[in-house]
């Protein structure tokens, strides 16, 4: 290529030569007002920039050496725009040295564009700065030319404009940075201003709906969904903010709400929005209606599988209703019962079904559903992703779909709530990937997971009937009890197959001790989903003794003489006084343990589960004087049955679902089987083998109330009795004692206690004249409660609630009025952290007087540790 180069140059010269003579001229002018020329390239000069090789800067404009050129002419022109397109100079200009024997000697003048060394961004918040920093495309060490600042004041502009501050100003400044040559900083300084709201929205030609249908209530929903009216009692809770993306998206919702209400050919004629003052819009919008249509004719096309009334029946829509798109489109495809929910769930995931207007009559629409059916699809892999804790085994046989089986949506949904149950992974991120392969009619399944620590350590302050209790205790949620002489498998403990294993501790230093210990295995046997569990616990309470007052009494005395006589040695009284606190002359002791076992069972659904438990517990009284049976020991030998159905999404913040609970726990019929008169018995012989049934009923349905599903509204109502074979035998222990928060439990095993907000501890806990105590044999209890989340990250969880109680308790069951209800209001909050399970606080206010007082509820602050109220 040199060579040829260098012949065709030799040409030019020689031709050049033949003309031109020995020419030479100096600085020639080669502007457009000359004679243009053709001259051989002889050589390319570079200035103006430093740190690049000439070549590199030479290769830009497209000229080589040897180049035959025309001057002036196209060639030079093209090369001055070539730099100008690499968009790093803020100078170009191109001059000929001199022409020597036709040969052209070019200069190139150039100057760099400066770079950026420091952004400042003025007026903003932090998280505003990172914003700016990601959407604008400033870099430090970037060229600075005008596209880039023209293109960052549009992007900032439009960043302000959604987020509301509408007349926002914004001004970018350079000046030189002294001490970097060619470089600039640049002041990026923001004056946001008022966020604009909106003042007033005027809406024209609506005569069918009204303002009031399209703008929405305080507890009805229109057709704008974000923009909203300020000033108005009815947009307390909605956001106000106006920003044009915002107004966009409601002007195609005013739209669609009218589709809702039949008026298939709606329309906005115009609409326009304006300054009302510096912080408020007002919105005008004009509408066309169109006429109302109904549907008429249903037709399916292509459907195989089902008739076409069974298909009608699914789809719910019937002829004269009236058109309604949206609602057409969630029948067919959206809704849990949806009719693609039919195919799907029988494997066929490439089923499509198409809606199509085939006739428009006046008012009335004839529909013909065009069904694709395809082949049913089979599952091929089933893939597992970002699992570090639990052993894989252990998740796959929570899963509902498993390789070579049929595709069912409802088994990927019920797979993604197993999962959540089992409280190892972050539900928020539960993502299903699905991939199906129409090629060979299989699809591929991955279950993306993210890890999150369940285990729990405990440690908390309480108050009881004992007084200030300290509780300390670890629950690990995914022990391996198989990995218990296998060291290399320890994580602090053995883990990996989801079994829970947990101690407690508690203790006021004197009056009161408990321990326990529990172990649960879900699936006993690692091949069906059976449950084992063992628990064993002890418990000891004081009381002061006879011995105790005394000595403290003796004490009080030596304190008061001592004022009035100096010197007087009372240290006996105190060592007296030190040996009584710990005098075993009163107490109670319970010792227990049990042991049960769980099944899901499969009918009536797959949501049932069965559980029976054998439990014993013993207890030792000596000089106790708040049971019936204040010296002996008292025997409960019991068999719990429980049947429930849960069917919740999540049990830690639960959006959908229901859980309903029927348990029976019974003891043998002792007085029955031994022909014994209780009615002359002492209290020691009468308890010393209770007997009694005792039936409880719970249930919770959970509704969401918005389409985000956060707004959860709970509904729950409870039921507890606790029955007699014998009224002479009427058990003192399992009774209840309602009020407060329930937090009392841990004082002793002998009682249940059920809370109730807006009354004090055990307030409502009636006298029964059988026993001369207060103790209930039957309670009722309803609740609604309305709950928001603040945060659903998977280091806390916490949300918001108000409530509604409504409950009572009652000593015999002929004493039952299901309408004497004790009322309160209030409100709470809840936290839950992943190691140290639940807490909370709730404030409620008692309307009701307590068991025929004139003292009243009033307010009452509740604590939560562990559990829910």
């Amino acid at each position: 290529m040199i060579y040829i180069r260098s012949i065709l140059a030799a040409v030019a010269l020689a031709i050049c030569g033949a003309t031109h003579a020995q020419e030479k001229i100096v600085n020639p002018d080669i502007s457009y007002a000359g004679v243009p020329r053709t001259c051989v390239l002889g050589g390319i000069n570079v200035s103006g920039v430093e740190g690049y090789e000439d070549f590199m800067l030479t290769g830009i404009s497209g000229l080589t050496v040897g180049q035959t050129i025309t001057v002036p002419g196209t060639e030079i022109t093209d090369a001055v725009k070539k730099y100008w397109r690499h968009g790093l100079f803020s100078r170009v200009a191109i001059s000929a040295d001199s022409i020597v024997d036709g040969k052209i000697y070019l200069h190139i003048s150039l100057a760099m564009r400066p770079r950026v060394s420091t952004i400042n961004y003025i007026g903003l918040k932090k998280s505003e700065r990172e914003d700016m920093e990601a959407k604008l495309g400033l870099l430090k060490g970037g060229s600075l030319t005008p596209n880039v600042l023209d293109r960052a004041r549009i992007l900032a502009k439009k960043y302000f404009d959604d987020k509301g501050f509408k007349n926002a100003e914004i001004t970018i400044t350079q000046r030189d940075d002294v001490a970097n040559k060619n470089q600039v900083i640049l002041d990026f300084e923001v004056d946001k201003k008022q966020k604009m709201k909106v003042h007033e929205i005027i809406i024209d030609g609506n005569e069918q709906l009204t303002d009031g249908k399209i703008k929405g209530g305080f507890f009805s929903k229109g057709a704008f969904a974000k923009t909203h009216e300020a000033g108005k009692f009815a947009n307390f809770f909605k956001s106000k903010k106006f920003t044009p993306e915002r107004w966009k998206e409601d002007k195609h919702k005013l739209i669609e709400k009218y589709n809702e209400y039949g008026y298939r050919d709606a329309t906005i004629i115009e609409d326009s929005v304006w300054n009302y003052d510096d912080k408020h819009v007002n919105v005008y919008v004009k509408v066309d209606e169109g006429r109302k249509y109904y549907i008429r004719n249903i037709n399916w096309v292509g459907n195989t599988l089902y008739p076409y009334d069974y298909l009608n029946a699914v789809l719910g829509i019937k002829k004269g209703d009236t058109y309604n798109l949206k609602e057409l489109n969630k029948r067919l495809q959206e809704d849990d019962d949806a009719v693609s929910k039919l195919y799907t769930d029988r494997g066929y995931l490439f089923f499509n079904v198409d809606p199509v207007e085939v006739k428009i009559d006046n008012d009335s629409i004839d529909y013909e559903m065009r069904i694709f059916e395809g082949k049913p699809a089979t599952i091929n892999e089933v893939n597992i992703v970002g699992n570090t804790r639990v052993y894989e085994h252990v998740v796959r046989r929570e899963l509902y779909t498993k390789p070579g089986q049929l595709y069912s949506q409802t088994d990927i949904m019920r797979s993604l709530r197993e999962l959540a149950q089992m409280g190892h992974f972050d539900q928020e991120k539960l993502v299903p990937d699905i991939q199906p392969n129409p090629e060979d009619g299989t699809v591929d399944i991955t279950y993306q997971l993210e890890t999150k620590s369940s285990d729990q350590l405990e440690f908390s302050l309480g108050w009881g009937a004992t007084g200030l209790v300290g509780s300390v205790g670890v629950k690990f949620t995914n022990f391996a009890i198989q990995n218990l002489f296998k060291p290399k498998t320890y994580r602090i403990m053995p883990q990996g197959e989801g079994q829970t294993f947990s101690l407690n501790a508690r203790t006021n230093g004197l009056l009161y001790t408990s321990a326990s210990i529990s172990f649960l295995e879900p699936w006993l046997g690692g091949k069906r989903p059976n449950s084992l569990s063992v628990s064993l616990y002890f418990a000891s309470q004081h009381g002061y003794s006879n011995r105790y007052y005394q000595a403290y009494n003796n004490l009080y005395s030596s304190y008061a003489s001592s004022y009035y006589m100096y010197g007087n040695n009372y240290s006996d009284y105190y060592q007296q006084l030190r040996q009584a606190e710990n005098d075993p002359d009163k107490y109670l002791r319970t010792l227990g343990a049990s042991i049960g076992y769980g099944k899901r069972l499969s009918w009536p659904d797959d949501y049932f589960t069965f559980y029976g438990e054998i439990s014993y517990q013993m207890y030792m009284m000596r000089n106790w004087p708040y049971l019936l049976v204040a010296n002996g020991t008292s025997h409960n030998l019991a068999l719990n049955l429980v049947l429930s159905r849960n069917s919740i999404d999540n049990p830690i913040y639960t959006r959908r679902g229901s859980s309903f609970t029927l348990g029976l726990k019974i003891t043998p019929p002792w007085s029955l089987m031994n022909g014994k008169d209780y009615s002359t018995m002492t209290d020691a012989e009468r308890y010393k083998l209770i007997e009694y049934h005792k039936w409880k009923f719970t249930g919770k349905v959970f509704t969401p109330l918005t389409k985000d599903s956060k707004l959860v509204l709970m509904a729950r109502a409870e039921f507890g009795y606790l029955g007699y074979y014998n009224i002479f035998a009427k058990s003192p222990f399992e009774s209840y004692f309602m009020g407060g928060d329930g937090m009392s439990s841990y004082t002793s095993y002998s009682t249940e206690y059920i809370a109730m907000r807006g009354y004090s501890s055990g307030s409502l806990t009636p006298y029964d004249e059988v026993t001369g105590r207060n103790m209930g044999y039957l309670y009722n209890k309803y609740t609604l409660e309305l709950r928001y989340p603040i945060s659903l990250e998977q280091n806390a969880t916490i949300w918001a609630h108000v409530f509604a109680e409504a409950g009572n308790c009652f000593s015999d069951i002929l004493k039952y009025n299901p309408f004497d209800l004790k009322r309160s209001l209030g409100l709470g909050v809840r936290i839950y952290l992943p190691m140290f399970g639940l807490m909370g606080i709730d404030w409620g206010w008692g309307f009701d007087e307590i068991n025929g007082s004139k003292q009243y509820g009033g307010s009452q602050f509740h604590f939560v540790l562990g559990q829910e109220l």
